[in-house]
């Protein structure tokens, strides 16, 4: 969970009252789901502050976590006059000023597309704002933004920026400019390679052939998203005035958001905040010109009935709306419909703050009722109904076939679901037809979800040619498939997977132990002839059941044996322990 360290006097202050000891802060901190880590510290007065939610981003920093408790303890839900609207685009600042502007070229719409930026003028930077600035946009674009990876910030120097900006995509090798904390020009790919903050987030950009880039109207590097800003515009200090702040990224209302949460703690702090538009060359989600920040939160509506039979209290429509109010959120009574085919019924149409967009679902307001209305208000009730846990049928079901295994010599195995492409396709002499990939691996390793257990029984094989022979392995496990039928076009199934590996590993050998297998199941199975690139032709067989196919075995294909380097013959199969429950 995302922890901060705030400055007492800061926090206090933004909070708009004192705390007497450290056990009613904590008691002040549940409104906002976090609790007091330690301090304050008789060094220097510091509060590390532990955030239980990771849904809430806007609390990752001393004004938003201070915001919720200025809120909840009396306190106005602040107004922020600098957004835009959808259908509402703002042509001028406060003053009448046309509004400073940002390009998006198309280059960029393949590589990181989406821009948000603002400036915070009218305040100078002290040593304390310039920390916490920092901790939030490393809490944003760590926690919030994966690592830099869907979202990244950078603090910028105003004055020094000739406008408007423009944000491009640039061949790496031909486009060089002094990093902060570096003293000589480097081209985008020697950052990657060279400077510590290039090293450590090359995984974003390294493998794409253009890098985003941001420069202003004379040419000037800001900075080379989202790696690194430069020497100069990007070097902020205390003592400077105006800031500009930009973010780039992958989800055009993740982008949107963390600028409005940016915006909003400045302005809490003083900062008087002057919006930028952004115009793109192609379109997006938001349109072609977005003035940032920008209010693009959509209205829930939640029933009295939903929120009264979850709590399981008698409350009315205004003791709901003043406990939602305490959370940040405007509240509107009257008739509405949750969605679907849900009737029209009374409730609350609850409008998110600019700094939240948490609001997924009607619970989402019940749990904001809660806590606004206060967690130790609800009095405690012994539970009112029993049960006794037990297995579910499958977990029943794969035990037993479990035990059955192991009475014939066989070594359970447990494996990761995850792999490789090259270990569960191309290993395997598959095509990879119906393997399904994950949209965001971590790494290569773990790109694909298997869609068979014979790869995860291989690599063991592969490892183990100093044991004595036969080797006899199994595994029980998920495998997961697409299947246009399935709501997700996902299906996940429970299969039990088994490999004979030795010099009498053949067709027969398989075909007798699935054989006792079968008949400790009280099952009958047919084999018919299959066609399968993991086997050798002619030494396969599907398994059907009660007219269905419910697995495979067969003699593993010698050049499925030569990509995982098992030195002796092995003969494998794999049931869907489902399908046999079902039929």
């Amino acid at each position: 969970m995302p922890k901060i360290e705030v400055n007492e006097e800061v926090f206090s202050t933004l909070a708009g009252r004192r705390w007497d000891s450290r056990e009613a802060l904590e008691e002040a901190l549940v409104c906002a789901k976090a609790e007091l880590d330690s301090g304050p510290c008789s060094a220097e007065p510091v509060l590390k502050i532990e955030l239980n939610d990771t849904n809430r981003p806007d609390l990752w920093s001393t004004a938003g976590c201070a915001r919720q408790l200025r809120i909840y303890y009396g306190g106005k839900r602040p107004a922020y006059s600098f957004f835009s609207y959808p259908g509402a685009p703002q042509t001028a600042d406060a003053q009448g000023r046309p509004l400073r502007s940002a390009r998006v070229e198309a280059s960029v719409q393949g590589v990181r597309p989406y821009l948000a930026g603002f400036v915070a003028a009218g305040k100078a930077v002290t040593p304390e704002s310039l920390r916490d600035m920092i901790q939030t946009q490393e809490k944003l674009a760590w926690n919030y933004g994966r690592k830099r990876r869907t979202l990244s910030m950078g603090l910028y120097r105003a004055g020094m920026i000739q406008w408007p900006i423009v944000y491009r995509a640039a061949d790496p090798d031909a486009v060089s400019f002094v990093p902060l904390q570096w003293d000589a020009p480097l081209t985008l790919r020697e950052i990657l390679q060279q400077h510590p903050k290039g090293r450590e987030y090359a995984f974003i950009q390294e493998h794409e052939p253009l890098h985003p880039l941001l420069l202003d109207s004379q040419g000037n590097i800001l900075s080379y998203p989202p790696i690194i800003n430069s020497a100069d515009i990007g070097a902020v200090q205390a003592g400077d005035q105006d800031l500009f702040v930009e973010l780039t990224g992958t989800d055009q209302r993740l982008v949107t958001l963390a600028a409005s949460i940016m915006a909003c703690d400045m302005a809490d702090q003083g900062c008087r905040i002057e919006p930028v538009r952004v115009d793109y060359e192609y379109d997006t989600p938001m349109g072609r010109s977005v003035t940032t920040p920008y209010y693009f939160q959509e209205p829930v509506f939640c029933s009295l009935a939903r929120i009264n039979a979850l709590l399981g209290e008698t409350l009315s429509l205004a003791e709901c709306r003043a406990a939602l109010e305490k959370m940040g959120p405007r509240a509107v009574a009257g008739q509405g419909s949750e969605g679907g085919d849900a009737p029209e019924t009374g409730g609350l149409r609850v409008y998110p703050p600019e700094y939240r967009n948490d609001f997924l679902h009607p619970v989402d307001v019940v749990e904001d009722v809660a806590i606004g209305r206060g967690l130790y208000s609800f009095k405690p009730q012994r539970p009112r109904s029993f049960t006794v846990g037990r297995l579910s049928p499958i977990s029943a079901f794969s035990r037993k076939v479990k035990e059955l295994f192991i009475g014939m010599g066989y070594q359970e195995m447990i494996y990761n679901y995850l792999g490789s492409r090259k270990d569960l396709v191309e290993r395997m002499r598959g095509d990879g037809a119906g393997i399904i990939r994950i949209a965001n691996p971590m790494t290569e390793n773990y790109a694909y979800l298997r869609d068979s257990i014979l790869p995860s029984l291989l690599q063991s094989e592969a490892v183990s040619s100093h044991a004595a022979y036969p080797h006899r392995l199994f595994e029980i496990g998920k495998i997961a498939r697409r299947d246009g039928n399935e709501n997700y076009g996902t299906a996940t199934r429970q299969y039990a997977g088994f490999l004979y590996a030795g010099e009498d590993a053949g067709f027969n050998t398989l075909a007798g132990q699935l054989q006792t297998l079968f008949y400790y199941l009280s099952r009958e199975y047919q084999a018919e002839t299959l066609e399968d690139s993991r086997f050798i032709p002619g030494r396969a067989a599907a398994v059907q059941y009660q007219g269905r196919a419910v697995g495979v075995f067969g003699e593993l294909h010698p050049g499925v044996l030569e990509n995982w380097g098992a030195v002796q013959p092995c003969a494998a199969g794999e049931i869907d322990l489902d399908a046999l429950l079902e039929l």
